[in-house]
């Protein structure tokens, strides 16, 4: 009797074809390859980090120039501090991305500018734009330590637009 009712149970337990079995491994491996990649991370975390890498390598790239080409002393000593502040949190971000399997993009060449008053007001522009994007993901960020990363490079961030505004007023 118990014998029968293993057959009628074997029976009735459908047996992957192979095609199916493969389409199932398919898809583990691949959610495993996105976990390791960042899957686990949201879409927002993994477009937030690699936006503000974009944005971090253009502001050291733009501080070397302004440090070598800047006419005003003060914005030589603002470019020399948006090298050493940009390239800690990158190096920082670098290592968070590594953490949670994001590909960060390439350093590009940074656009040259024409005055010290353009690149102030360069740097007033992306500053305030920076800020909005870091306190956003601070505030909204899925991943913790990703919105850790976001608040606190956020006051680095306000206190550079603020400095980036007193030198922009004094230039003509």
């Amino acid at each position: 009797m118990i014998l029968t009712c293993l057959a009628a149970v074997a029976l009735r337990t459908p047996t992957p074809s192979p095609n199916q079995t493969s389409t199932a491994n398919a898809s583990t491996n691949k959610k495993s390859q996105e976990t390791a990649k960042g899957g686990s991370l949201s879409v927002g975390d993994r477009s937030f980090m690699r936006e503000a890498a974009k944005g971090g390598m253009m502001e050291v790239a733009m501080g070397r120039q302004a440090e070598q080409n800047a006419s005003s002393p003060e914005v030589k000593r603002f470019g020399a501090r948006m090298v050493a502040d940009h390239s800690k949190a990158n190096s920082e971000l670098k290592s968070l991305a590594s953490k949670k399997g994001v590909d960060l993009p390439a350093e590009k060449e940074p656009s040259r500018w024409k005055s010290d008053k353009d690149y102030m007001d360069a740097m007033v522009k992306d500053h305030e734009k920076d800020l909005a994007d870091f306190e956003k993901e601070a505030k909204n960020g899925s991943d913790p330590d990703v919105k850790q990363f976001a608040e606190n490079t956020s006051a680095v961030i306000r206190k550079h637009l603020n400095l980036a505004k007193e030198i922009q007023g004094k230039l003509k």
